[in-house]
């Protein structure tokens, strides 16, 4: 039987022993948002809910459920829906509604809502949150960092605060690596026969390497680099 690590999965007793062998909880902040014809719209939760499964069952802690709304830029229309996120980005042409995306909240009440998950956290008797995913919510997380840590008294492992330049999943936009990542994950929920054949035609709302050349060994690769600095992290900090 899989060891249960997701929060909600587990009984009152799973919970207390687990949490009593290292009390370390790690918070997807991924969203529902276009990541390609090719990957499931719930890609950025579902790449950050992976990695932080095999960090739970290699490590300890518990993986709570993923917080799926996110700030983003925001485009008004004068008609029509905005435009958020991928929706104007460079790839997509013309800028449009790209089908699926449904996450956006203002930055201000996104931090309200990570506050009001770091207040239950530290009541439920966790003493540090490693928390990644969405780009925007990424960075969000490594800006309010120190202060949390500060107002919560928690310890917080952040991708770009404390790894800039070596966390290696979700760093492009359902490019090679993120669709890589999906397939070692999650591989039923990817599709690469969605994508353009001919390789002169850029897919629509992707940034980063081609993701015709995404391979499960390739995200692996980039899982286990990724792993190697939360389990290093969690050592130096002492949970």
């Amino acid at each position: 039987m899989t060891e249960k690590v997701r929060h909600e999965e587990l009984l009152p007793h799973e919970f207390e022993a687990r949490l009593a062998r290292r009390p370390v909880g790690y918070l997807p902040i991924g969203t529902l948002e276009w990541h390609g014809v090719q990957n499931a719209l719930g890609a950025d939760f579902l790449q950050a809910r992976g990695l932080f499964e095999r960090a739970a069952r290699r490590f300890g802690g518990i993986v709570l459920p993923p917080v799926w709304l996110a700030p983003d830029r925001i485009t008004g229309q004068e008609t029509g829906p905005d435009l958020i996120g991928m929706d104007t980005a460079n790839s997509t042409t013309p800028h449009r509604r790209l089908p699926g995306s449904c996450y956006w909240v203002p930055k201000g009440l996104f931090l309200a809502m990570i506050e009001a998950a770091l207040a239950q956290a530290k009541r439920a008797g966790f003493r540090c949150i490693v928390a990644d995913g969405h780009g925007p919510s990424r960075t969000a997380w490594a800006e309010m960092a120190d202060a949390w840590e500060k107002q919560f008294g928690l310890k917080l492992v952040s991708a770009k605060r404390d790894f800039p330049g070596q966390w290696r999943t979700q760093c492009d936009h359902a490019g090679r690596n993120e669709t890589s990542v999906m397939l070692a994950v999650a591989p039923e929920l990817v599709d690469l026969s969605q994508l353009p054949a001919d390789r002169g035609t850029w897919p629509q709302g992707v940034a980063g390497e081609d993701p015709r050349d995404a391979t499960a060994e390739f995200g692996e690769a980039l899982i286990e680099a990724t792993l190697k600095l939360i389990g290093a992290k969690l050592d130096e900090l002492g949970v």
